[in-house]
């Protein structure tokens, strides 16, 4: 049984990891949309566990109920894959923006996930029925619970580092099904020789054990606590490790490992204790302790211990090492977790109890605390009162729930016990847990501005700002010689450095100089706003609309570079749309003129979305006749597998693209990728045209800021076409809906900088592109020299 539960947990990990995926692609990756899936795929759990006690009856042999519903989750597993991209469709047509929008997504994701949510929280309690609800058969439940975080752990990892990385989401959940499959199967087979006579349930037998509302009280307290902190870690080591798929997969592993020892240690305890409500009461005391050693190490020691990730470009040593990390942080109060699930049962169970109603209340009250946990601290505490803060109000909520679990057993002492010395040892807890929560260290701003690099910059640069919002912490830096940076995801995303300042003003003036008469411009990520400013400048435009998933960076960061991007925010054109950009061209019904994205890097979990071939096909559909869209891609901190998979995928949806690139004294740096709608040659002299005329001052001044001083200048500046890198682009993996191959990709090259071979390698066979540019002899001659010089020919 304890086997069948592993591979229960197993491949319940890998669905939650394959449904989110696939139904943030729809529904989008802003925060509102992870809080809605979120709270309803636990919901599901919790919904599961509390009805099975009242709708099945205990007379049907446990093994052979749970393989049923093992069997179920397999079919809907595969009924998701059917279904999703159905209700998707139906959804973008009619979704929209607004509270209608966020009730549809509570909708489509409540009849895609709560089918088999519901089976899967059914599974514990079903089991149940097969033990005594004494303290000593109980303790048994805490080591299924162990069995099935046991198999979490595994399908975290498999599914994160094997079968999406290697495979997609649909072999990874055939996966998933077949290990339903086999637990099904198997828990039929032995329930055709495992005896089983259903426990008599007293009628005497109280609903309740004495005490027992105080436990479910301080059970759900518990998973409030566990999951607002899953939350709150996972946002600081992202900082600190890379905010990569894998990142993520390595804390979800340790954190349920951890959970998964103090299942154990809590299931060995629960028998052998005669005041099990006591020991959780303690528990919940020693939480507070572990949890202040999370937050000293997490933000005051490990940013800055002397460690320099670039010195390795072999991702498993990073990898070890961010295992270890997350350790330190995430283990000790995993394991305290983990004690507390058996302990709580052990607290209530009452011999005569239908065990189902037993596990299942005990579930259910831990999971309603873990949606309220998981849901406040994403969607509201971060973003309002701050990690450190954060943090500090769950440690008292620990100390809360140990209070009165301890208060409650003080009350039902022996009157010989004295009661002064229990109000001493009230007393006393509670000054400790008001201490550790006051030494909860503040999010440091160098952490937040250069993350996994922190130690290397210290006092080096001024953190002029620093900010955590619903979905990332944000920085600006400011250099001794007043070059401005902005930093997200722990890195520099955009600066006034002048590679970077060429890079995003390039990329903007394409985007409105190449289309004939551009009129309405989507900006795709507001950043530093140096892009969006250098679009909006364009006189001939009406209207840009910045989509921006970040509330801080178009409300605040954007401010600190109002000198190099033209006051965008404040221009009277310029409307920002916070959303998932993916989300909001998925349900606008507008269209546009010219699309240009700018986004995270693609390692950044959740980023690669922006670079599917699927999505470019969005792109195409919200172009006007004539449209154009550009692409900004790195060459530094990827690795050329991962810059082949976005070249090659762009180039796959605009045939006709070109890559331009921006090169820093003759080496590879970054990239602009353009394509049209309609394929037609760029006339070189029309560009030039409007850049003479009086009306454009402001984009002729922007361009000769960043050393381009013509049309040739600006198109010189061209890297190659399809053409020109096929032998390059051979064997390209194509970034797809179904795969997300990019943030595999990139995540393994996150501290590699082959820039300069990269591009060496990709523009090798790229010649003067005949037939692309029109205009005079004279102009073509001297944009055939410009190519020449700047590909060093």
């Amino acid at each position: 049984m304890l086997a069948l539960f592993v591979g229960s947990g197993c491949a319940a990990l890998i669905y939650e990891v394959v449904w989110f995926q696939m139904l943030q692609l729809s529904l989008g990756s802003s925060a509102v949309s992870m809080g809605v899936l979120l709270g309803v795929f636990m919901g599901g759990m919790c919904l599961g566990s509390w009805l099975f006690p009242k709708r099945v009856d205990a007379k049907l042999h446990p093994l052979r109920v749970y393989a049923y519903l093992e069997l179920g989750i397999g079919l809907c597993g595969l009924l998701v894959l059917l279904v999703v991209p159905l209700l998707g469709g139906v959804y973008t047509a009619v979704a929209g923006t607004g509270q209608f929008s966020v009730f549809l997504r509570g909708l489509v994701a409540a009849v895609v996930l709560l089918p088999p949510t519901l089976m899967m929280g059914a599974t514990l309690p079903a089991i149940a029925r097969y033990v005594e609800t004494t303290p000593k058969g109980v303790s048994w439940m805490g080591f299924f619970y162990g069995g099935n975080i046991a198999g979490a752990v595994v399908g975290t990892l498999l599914a994160g580092f094997y079968l999406l990385r290697v495979y997609d989401m649909m072999i990874a959940t055939f996966v998933a099904v077949a290990i339903n499959a086999l637990v099904g199967a198997l828990g039929l087979l032995m329930a055709k020789s495992a005896p089983y006579t259903p426990a008599e349930t007293s009628a005497k037998a109280p609903m309740m054990a004495p005490g027992a509302r105080v436990v479910y009280i301080a059970i759900a307290l518990s998973g409030l606590t566990a999951l607002a902190l899953q939350v709150v870690w996972a946002r600081v080591l992202a900082l600190l490790f890379g905010a990569t798929v894998y990142t993520f997969s390595l804390i979800l592993a340790v954190f349920l490992v951890g959970l998964g020892i103090g299942s154990s240690i809590g299931s060995s305890m629960a028998h052998n204790l005669k005041n099990p409500r006591v020991a959780l009461g303690w528990t919940q005391m020693a939480l507070c302790v572990a949890l202040a050693y999370a937050a000293y190490m997490s933000t005051a020691s490990m940013p800055f211990w002397p460690i320099n990730p670039g010195l390795s470009s072999d991702v498993m040593f990073n990898f070890q090492l961010d295992l270890m990390r997350a350790a330190f942080v995430v283990l000790p109060g995993a394991i305290l977790w983990g004690i507390s699930f058996p302990l709580a049962l052990a607290s209530v169970a009452e011999k005569g109890q239908d065990p189902a109603r037993l596990v299942g209340g005990v579930y259910a009250a831990n999971t309603v605390g873990a949606i309220v946990g998981a849901l406040v601290a994403s969607l509201v505490a971060i973003a309002w009162i701050g990690s450190q803060h954060t943090q500090m109000v769950l440690i008292g909520i620990a100390a809360i729930s140990g209070l009165m679990l301890l208060a409650s057993a003080a009350d039902e002492a022996p009157k010989g016990q004295s009661q002064l010395a229990n109000m001493v040892m009230l007393i006393g807890v509670t000054a400790g847990a008001g201490l550790l929560a006051r030494s909860v260290p503040p999010m440091p701003g160098l952490l937040v501005a250069y993350g996994r690099y922190a130690a290397t910059w210290v006092g080096q640069n001024e953190i002029i700002y620093s900010g955590e919002g619903m979905t990332a912490s944000v920085a600006v830096s400011r250099t001794p010689n007043g070059v401005l940076n902005y930093h997200n995801a722990g890195k520099v995303q955009a600066s006034s450095e002048p590679q970077d300042m060429r890079l995003q003003r390039m990329l903007g003036h394409m985007t409105t100089l190449i289309p004939t008469d551009a009129k309405t411009v989507v900006v795709i990520g507001c950043g530093a706003g140096v892009t969006a400013g250098a679009v909006s400048i364009d006189p001939d435009l009406t209207q840009v609309i910045i989509a921006e998933i970040e509330p801080l960076v178009p409300r605040v960061v954007s401010t600190y570079f109002a000198e190099h991007n033209f006051d965008v925010i404040r221009n009277p054109k310029v409307r920002v749309h916070l959303d998932d950009a993916r989300h909001f061209l998925m349900t606008t019904k507008e269209k546009f003129d010219a699309i240009t994205s700018d986004p995270l890097d693609p390692w950044v979990k959740g980023a690669a979305t922006l670079y599917t071939r699927e999505f470019f096909d969005i792109v195409k559909s919200r172009l006007n006749p004539g449209g154009v869209v550009t692409l900004f891609v790195q060459l530094y901190e990827a690795s050329e597998e991962a810059v082949k998979s976005e070249v090659a995928t762009f180039l796959e949806a605009f045939p006709g693209g070109v890559v331009f690139a921006n090169n820093i004294n003759g080496q590879g740096y970054d990239l602009v990728l353009v394509g049209q709608l309609d394929p037609k040659p760029i006339d070189v002299d029309r560009v030039q045209a409007r850049l003479d005329d009086p009306k454009n001052a402001a984009i002729r001044q922007s361009l000769s800021e960043i050393g381009i001083f013509s049309a040739v200048d600006l198109f010189g500046t061209y890297g190659g076409r399809k053409e020109d890198m096929g032998g390059w682009l051979a064997g390209a993996q194509i970034n797809t809906d179904r795969n997300l191959r990019l943030q595999y990709l990139a995540g393994l090259g996150l501290n590699t900088y082959d820039n300069a071979l990269i591009f060496r390698n990709m523009s090798a066979q790229s010649t003067y592109p005949e037939g692309l540019f029109t205009g005079t002899a004279e102009t073509l001659d001297a944009l055939r020299a410009t190519i020449a010089r700047e590909m060093g020919r």
